[in-house]
């Protein structure tokens, strides 16, 4: 059974920089694609960036030149590294796997706040 688990949400103020993680248990990490989604009261989840198994970023049109994700397979993590946070980058951040034979896993979330 695999469990995803986020850190590194909090507050940070309009212009700011914060860094998530998503740390997997689990033998299937690097043969797995991961994402990061996001999600506000009464919307749907939105991917914002996803990585493939070989490393292949790809970005939503809001986190181009500002987000960028990355994977360390030996950690089993993978990361999403925010900056020029703006106050509509305020959701909560779900990490995502997508397993070798197309299985979805999600973290719990962790709440990103962007406010001066």
């Amino acid at each position: 059974q695999v469990q995803l688990v986020e850190s590194g949400g909090g507050l940070v103020q309009p212009g700011g920089s914060l860094r998530l993680s998503c740390a997997s248990s689990g033998d299937i990490f690097r043969l797995s694609s991961m994402g990061w989604y996001r999600q506000t009261p009464g919307k749907q989840r939105d991917l914002v960036a996803s990585i493939t198994s070989g490393g292949a970023p790809n970005y939503a049109d809001s986190a181009k030149g500002r987000f960028t994700i990355s994977r360390d397979n030996a950690k089993k993590t993978v990361y999403l590294q925010m900056n020029s946070l703006k106050p509509e980058d305020t959701a909560v951040y779900y990490c995502n796997m997508i397993s070798p034979v197309y299985r979805n896993y999600w973290g719990q979330g962790t709440q990103v706040t962007v406010s001066s």
